[in-house]
């Protein structure tokens, strides 16, 4: 199956905010590292880029976005849970031209390739439930 530069853009991206919360490197540091040991020409860069930067400036403000609807602190959170839902959490706020359906598809599709096994149920769930005030227009 082939996989689209956007979402080869979302795996890199979120093993870079792995990365970044396991080691707390600058993101410039965890960037480069990803772009030397990837084929990076079957990634949307502008995309990657933005989100791996986006989501590294904007952790905390992420994590109060969606803390509402997980059931439990985000400090609890598995950290591949973690950096999915910040990543989604980034996308549903920040990149609105991306509609709300792709980014919970996507963020599931990467519980189920990086997650423990029941990982991608909790993401649902805990994105089902934001999108409603993160994009009530949208979601109308």
């Amino acid at each position: 199956m082939k996989v689209s530069p956007r979402r080869r853009a979302r795996e890199l991206a979120l093993q870079g905010i792995y990365s970044w919360q396991m080691t707390n490197n600058a993101v410039e540091q965890v960037e480069l590292a990803l772009a030397t040991s990837n084929d990076m020409k079957k990634v949307d860069m502008r995309f990657f880029q933005s989100l791996l930067r986006g989501v590294v400036k904007h952790a905390a403000e992420l994590d109060d976005k969606i803390r509402p609807y997980l059931g439990r602190l985000p400090e609890e959170l598995d950290p591949i849970e973690k950096a999915i839902l910040r990543l989604a959490t980034f996308e549903l706020t920040q990149l609105v031209e991306v509609p709300y359906k792709v980014v919970i598809n996507e963020a599931i599709e990467l519980a189920k390739a990086f997650g423990a096994e029941e990982s991608h149920k909790f993401v649902n769930g805990a994105l089902d439930k934001a999108v409603r005030s993160l994009r009530p227009d949208e979601r109308g």
